[in-house]
């Protein structure tokens, strides 16, 4: 059994010396890793679409969330999928976290290059929709909440291009 348990076992240097994980951040632990290597080694994915507007810009990326369970995997940017290949839209798609707490849930929007004047928010049930335009940047996404909440008490907060949002939940 002692030897299973080494076995799982993960080492990481955080530079002030190993710090070691048993089987249960095994997983983490490996995330990690992974993370590291592609720091060191970098990827990057260059290439032309056709058929575009001459100077057209696009933005791909995504975010990968693993609390609690399987992980997820969000996308964000300008880039779209269709059935005729990818077409960069003029509309980006902002990088959301949702945070469902004890009686609120709360929504943070990462929308460099506007202004909180420039943003419009709407809230019906449990979808909640944010755009936002100015200087050249436009954003917009449709976000499901994981509960219904009161369209009357949204709240905000924007500083340096992250928009905070707290919704109470109905009840």
């Amino acid at each position: 059994m002692a030897e299973k348990e080494e076995k799982d076992k993960v080492e990481i240097d955080f530079g002030i010396g190993k710090i070691s994980f048993g089987g249960l951040f095994k997983g983490l632990g490996n995330l990690i890793d992974l993370a590291s290597k592609l720091g060191e080694e970098g990827i990057e994915k260059k290439g032309e679409i056709k058929g575009l507007p001459e100077g057209a810009r696009g933005v791909y990326g995504f975010s990968i969330k693993t609390l609690a369970g399987k992980p997820v995997i969000e996308s964000f940017g300008n880039i779209r999928e269709t059935a005729k290949g990818p077409v960069v839209e003029e509309v980006r798609e902002p990088m959301v976290d949702i945070f469902d707490e004890q009686d609120h849930i709360r929504v943070i929007a990462e929308l460099p290059g506007v202004s909180e004047k420039e943003i419009k928010i709407e809230v019906a049930g449990d979808i909640l929709s944010l755009a936002a335009s100015g200087r050249g940047m436009k954003y917009a996404k449709e976000i499901l909440l994981p509960g219904k909440v009161k369209a009357d008490s949204v709240r905000t907060a924007y500083n340096n291009g992250i928009l905070e949002i707290t919704l109470e939940k109905e009840k």
